[in-house]
């Protein structure tokens, strides 16, 4: 496994692991309209928009998940289903949180949806601490669409 800053050809698979992921831990605990919002095209947009601050991590050549960073958040991190359980996402977190870290930022954070039991068991289990409820403000087209999740925060 490799981990390296994103290129704009890393788009396209960016966005299909990104919906893949997102589906798979946000259905059924986000608002309807949210739901609505998240459309490939969507994705596909949006992967494009955040590539300068997206580092991917490669097996055998592939992308096979992603993490993004936005001043002292790690913003996104998704893998691919096939690559769960193997390393990789524990190595996009504790990229996201060195470079975070490496930045100045003293209190790395993240959003994760409180329904989303797998991932805050995973955050959990590599250091990063449940500080309480968020209304996170979920970007769509023309505005945002308000999510129950849990603000965590890496424990230093």
């Amino acid at each position: 496994m490799r981990i390296r800053p994103a290129v704009a050809s890393d788009a396209p698979r960016i966005a299909e692991v990104w919906e893949a992921g997102w589906r798979d831990g946000h259905l059924g605990h986000v608002p309807e309209e949210l739901v609505r919002h998240r459309t490939p095209e969507s994705f596909a947009r949006r992967a494009a928009a955040m590539i300068d601050r997206t580092f991917v991590a490669e097996v055998d050549g592939s992308v096979v998940g992603f993490v993004t960073l936005k001043g002292d958040e790690l913003e996104q991190l998704f893998v691919d289903a096939d690559a769960r359980g193997t390393g990789v996402a524990k190595a996009l977190l504790d990229e996201g949180a060195r470079r975070l870290i490496e930045a100045g930022h003293e209190q790395p954070w993240l959003a994760v949806v409180a329904g989303n039991a797998r991932a805050r068991r995973f955050y959990e289990r590599e250091g990063w601490r449940d500080a309480g409820p968020l209304a996170y403000e979920a970007p769509v087209d023309g505005g945002s669409v308000t999510v129950d999740g849990r603000r965590y925060e890496l424990v230093r």
